[in-house]
């Protein structure tokens, strides 16, 4: 039986600043960052994830190449054991001082 790729929405939930690392580790010379860009709270896209979705990663390639393996999870099926709603998941980006926090669904 073949398993078929749904497609999905990604929302962007929340971008995060940890200060005190930037404060401790970053150089003054680029020490002086904000919260990402690239993305804003709320911000939503639907995807087909057999294909690069080009609005998402023309945002950031980075945060596709960290959360795809997520993404490919939910759309053949899976379902992330503990989350209150079936083919969800919370998915980041590895920019661990200022990271984006995302919300993959699997649309039926």
């Amino acid at each position: 039986m073949p398993f078929r790729v749904h497609r999905c929405r990604i929302t962007v939930l929340k971008r995060t600043l940890h200060r005190d690392l930037i404060d401790e580790y970053l150089d003054d010379e680029t020490r002086d960052v904000g919260r990402c860009e690239a993305f804003a709270e709320g911000q939503v896209f639907e995807i087909d994830p057999a294909t690069v979705p080009q609005d998402f990663c023309a945002r950031c390639a980075w945060a596709w190449a960290d959360i795809r393996d997520d993404i490919m999870k939910v759309a053949v099926g899976g379902d992330i054991p503990g989350m209150r709603h079936a083919g969800t998941i919370i998915a980041g980006c590895r920019d661990w001082l200022r990271p984006v926090l995302f919300k993959v669904e699997r649309v039926e």
